[in-house]
């Protein structure tokens, strides 16, 4: 009787540890709620809703933080605004979970420029050239336009007020 009580324990134990490992995904996968998320807020993006947008994509962060691809489009969404400080914050959130990500980099080398920061955003351009190799590099020549192109004339002035010693300043 001992035997029965003990064999059917382990049975149970058995069953429950196999269940739940099957209903488990890979560690790789993104949560489906999290990528029907991010597809709800490139729509409001797209309709031009940057408030709905940005509720969407952070509720898919919310429910899977390595959901990469919602760090870039609130990039994208940062940058549009006129935010180039927080487009890098959330660039380079999409960088810690890919370092490989070309569009990511793309993503932070424009927003680099529309800071003033063309040093920085050159940096960048290496990177993503070298990523790409000897082959063709989409995201490489988009960020090497909006390089040749420049900042902004609001960043310029800034990045000139940056520049100015205190003296100079007054």
């Amino acid at each position: 009787m001992r035997f029965t009580t003990i064999s059917v324990a382990i049975a149970l134990v058995a069953l429950s540890v196999s269940t739940s490992l099957y209903g488990q995904r890979a560690d790789d996968q993104i949560d489906p709620r999290s990528m029907t998320l991010l597809q709800q807020g490139r729509a409001a993006q797209a309709a031009g809703d940057l408030g709905g947008a940005i509720d969407s994509l952070e509720t898919a962060l919310v429910v899977d933080p390595r959901n990469a691809e919602a760090f870039i489009v609130l990039g994208d969404i940062a940058r549009a605004r006129s935010l180039p400080g927080k487009a890098i914050r959330y660039y380079r959130d999409a960088l810690t979970l890919d370092p490989n990500d070309t569009v990511a980099m793309r993503g932070e080398g424009e927003a680099l420029v529309q800071k003033g920061a063309i040093d920085k955003a050159n940096e960048v351009l290496a990177n993503v050239r070298e990523i790409c190799g000897s082959g063709s590099c989409p995201e490489g020549d988009r960020l090497a336009a909006a390089i040749a192109k420049g900042p902004p004339p609001a960043a310029n002035a800034t990045a000139a007020n940056d520049a100015a010693t205190p003296e100079e300043a007054q």
